[in-house]
């Protein structure tokens, strides 16, 4: 594995010995770690490139660790977080887990717990990337049909057939064909179902 491919776990807490157990633990089985004594620190330092994780203090100097996940979510800053905690409850466990956190681990915990929950949320964290990767190509795609083509996309998309997207648009059914190849072609689609499901990924407001 290269090392710009490598996990990096991220932690905040401001127990300093915390920190460093949680670093040292990651680090033993190959993962890059960086520490952070608050969540103002970890955002300037921004996120990787490569697939990452966050494993996060519920109680924190000047945010709270439930604040702050609420507003990396606020700010669009997607990464799977692990909370740990000498002082959880229930009721925020529930809150956490409700608002996306991966796990809600209580101090002491057993080090296996913690790198099982690391493993899941870096999986997480993989298919997030993969998905946002698919979406942006798909994007690029449609970005280079011709208006009409993506009117008939719409259309297609939406079950009807050629004929009844010729009787929509005002052309003829030769000329439907023809755009029709044309968007399946840029589109890199070859059946109905795979159009639709990019379709989808593009949020495509279809007709009714």
């Amino acid at each position: 594995m290269k090392a710009a491919d490598i996990p990096t776990v991220f932690i905040i807490d401001d127990d300093r010995s915390m920190r460093q157990a949680v670093q040292d633990l990651v680090e033993s089985v190959g993962l890059r770690a960086e520490s952070f004594a608050t969540g103002g620190e970890f955002l300037r330092r921004g996120r990787t490139t490569s697939p990452s994780c966050l494993v996060l203090d519920v109680r924190l100097p000047q945010m709270s660790g439930l604040d702050f996940q609420n507003r990396l979510a606020e700010s669009g800053m997607q990464i799977p977080i692990i909370f740990i905690t000498a002082h959880g409850d229930v009721p925020m466990s529930v809150k956490a887990l409700k608002a996306g956190a991966v796990e809600f681990l209580t101090k002491p915990f057993r080090d296996q717990d913690l790198l099982d929950a690391i493993q899941q949320a870096l999986q997480r964290d993989r298919a997030a990337r993969e998905q946002q990767a698919e979406i942006l190509n798909v994007h690029e795609r449609y970005k280079t049909l011709t208006p009409r083509e993506r009117e008939v996309m719409a259309l297609v998309a939406s079950g009807l057939l050629n004929k009844q997207i010729a009787a929509e648009i005002g052309a003829s059914e030769a000329t439907v064909k023809i755009h029709r190849g044309n968007m399946m072609q840029k589109m890199q689609v070859g059946s109905l179902v795979e159009l639709v499901r990019i379709a989808d990924k593009l949020k495509f407001v279809l007709p009714k």
